[in-house]
């Protein structure tokens, strides 16, 4: 648990939520393909409300995902193996909303002004993420990188 618990820290010093990072770390490293929401709580000795509201977080960025139960019933969680490019392309959201609000920004100021300038270069680059993220995302999961072990 110390090495899940490191991850987590580095995690949350990069911006992810501290029980999010906590959560996903316990699902990186579980050694078992799947994980219920109870035992991610008795690892973590967290509430269980607190794990259910941070796994409906996580399962929306595309980094949690639940598994048929089979005979069991209760809820089974993993990792996706597709988990790193899902968050990524959910990020086109946050670039969209950038990219627009750069592009409205500049039309209500001198484009050659400083403000004009530096709207116009956030635009560009926004702009320039948007149109190469998909190939991105399109070129990993091509490559072995992008490989399928989940069933």
């Amino acid at each position: 648990m110390e090495r899940a618990e490191a991850l987590a820290l580095r995690l949350t010093r990069a911006g992810l939520q501290r029980m999010s990072a906590r959560v996903l770390s316990v699902l990186l490293f579980n050694p078992s393909e799947t994980i219920t929401a109870g035992e991610i709580a008795q690892v973590l000795s967290a509430s269980p409300g607190t794990i259910s509201t941070t796994i409906r977080s996580l399962e929306r960025s595309g980094l949690i995902e639940r598994v048929p139960k089979g005979r069991s019933r209760r809820e089974q969680y993993r990792f996706p193996d597709d988990g790193w490019a899902r968050l990524m392309s959910s990020q086109n959201e946050t670039l969209n909303a950038m990219a627009e609000a750069a592009h409205a920004g500049k039309e209500t100021v001198d484009p050659d002004s400083p403000a004009g300038r530096r709207l116009a270069r956030m635009a560009d680059f926004y702009d320039h993420l948007r149109s190469e993220l998909p190939g991105i995302i399109a070129a990993w999961e091509q490559s072995d990188g992008g490989r399928r072990t989940s069933t």
